[in-house]
């Protein structure tokens, strides 16, 4: 059962919202989310990844005092943390909020940086899931770069949905963008793509668990490849682990 909150019942507002934006284009969408008293306190979430310029530009020119939270897991690509001063100064981008898994369960479950070598999923959960889910406990709506081209789950994705059990709303304004969309947008607005993306990596994580990505392959074949493993399980929609893209 969603939970209620002091803003309304989670599934109530989630279709409101949908009706109410259905037919909207994605920087009205966002405009709308960062003011719309049915959402509450709202932040971003950010991977400063290899499509997160957009976004992040968007909401720099409609709101740049958004929070914007970026999960620090201590295992990035230098060039992500170099790329994530850049941006924050170059989009004038006012409330950065940067996480970093607990010292003090870090030391006790991965003391040596190696817990992704053997429990990936606990690896991602000490340094991903829990830091954000304590961020986001401050916030009412959280905002997403999610889109329905990034695979089959997502066919459907609606500008708005109900987060599982917590009483949040996730916004995805960006969900019926296509790749030429987020190209087209970086091109006319002049914006630095993240450099590894270049490097053959169009998909970018945690450095020991991201590879370059050969022709042909798809653009996550590079995440943790030659595991089983395809998620980092910061996204859930009916209980289900989503494709969180970087």
């Amino acid at each position: 059962m969603p939970l209620d909150t002091p803003l309304g019942p989670v599934a109530a507002r989630v279709t409101a919202l949908n009706d109410r934006y259905r037919h909207h284009a994605a920087t009205t969408v966002l405009r709308h989310a960062l003011g719309d008293p049915d959402l509450g306190r709202v932040a971003l979430v950010s991977s400063f990844g290899a499509e997160s310029v957009a976004l992040l530009h968007l909401v720099s020119v409609i709101a740049p005092d958004t929070p914007v939270l970026f999960l620090e897991t201590g295992m990035l690509f230098p060039e992500t943390l170099a790329y994530q001063t850049e941006l924050a100064a170059r989009l004038d981008l006012r409330d950065i909020r940067i996480l970093r898994p607990d010292p003090a369960l870090r030391a006790a479950t991965d003391p040596y940086g190696a817990l992704h070598l053997t429990e990936p999923d606990q690896c991602c959960a000490l340094r991903k899931t829990q830091p954000l889910e304590q961020a986001l406990q401050g916030f009412d709506a959280w905002i997403t770069g999610r889109k329905r081209y990034q695979g089959q789950t997502r066919s459907a994705l609606d500008f708005f949905e109900q987060e599982d059990a917590t009483g949040r709303v996730k916004i995805n304004p960006l969900a019926h963008w296509e790749p030429s969309d987020v190209a087209e947008y970086l091109l006319n607005n002049r914006l630095p793509r993240h450099p590894l993306v270049s490097k053959g990596y169009p998909s970018i994580g945690c450095a020991p668990c991201t590879s370059p990505v050969n022709p042909g392959e798809d653009a996550r074949a590079g995440r943790w490849r030659g595991q089983e493993k395809t998620e980092c399980g910061i996204h859930f929609t009916q209980g289900k682990i989503e494709r969180t893209p970087s």
